[in-house]
């Protein structure tokens, strides 16, 4: 299991939309620029954040993307689950079938491994990000790991 180029790079983009879209739509030529992703790959990362109700376009001159919630409101879970096809470490698909009939000896522990990294991306929001990006290195907003029960 890993964590793809699709997933962070909706993050860095969602995080630039966050930073530069405040009073304006932004043109994902401007977040390709800034962001060094190609266009089409945004174009088709934009397709599915726009999907999943996380971003809205605007047409017309002055015309390209808006945050459709508050960055308060936007988890990181929520973007990396609207462009990848799924995080899992399990190769069963959470169905505890790996070795066909014979469940796997070791499925409970990729199965706590996927819900830690849903629960820490989903305790962390773009807000966060944002206030990482205006906060001093020395002040920089820290993230802790969840701890597992």
């Amino acid at each position: 299991m890993r964590l793809t180029t699709k997933g962070r790079f909706a993050v860095s983009a969602m995080l630039d939309l966050a930073l530069y879209g405040q009073d304006n739509a932004v043109s994902l030529t401007a977040i390709s620029e800034r962001q060094h992703i190609s266009l089409a790959y945004l174009e088709q990362l934009f397709v599915k954040l726009r999907r999943a109700q996380l971003v809205k376009s605007i047409r017309g001159p002055g015309g390209g993307y808006v945050l459709n919630r508050t960055t308060n409101d936007i988890s990181i879970a929520c973007i990396v689950n609207a462009v990848e096809d799924g995080l899992d470490a399990t190769q069963c698909g959470g169905k505890g079938n790996c070795h066909g009939e014979a469940p796997c000896m070791t499925h409970h522990l990729w199965e706590n491994l996927n819900k830690t990294i849903d629960n820490y991306l989903s305790n962390i929001h773009l807000d966060d990000l944002v206030k990482q990006q205006h906060a001093p290195q020395e002040h920089a907003v820290r993230f802790n790991a969840p701890t597992i029960s």
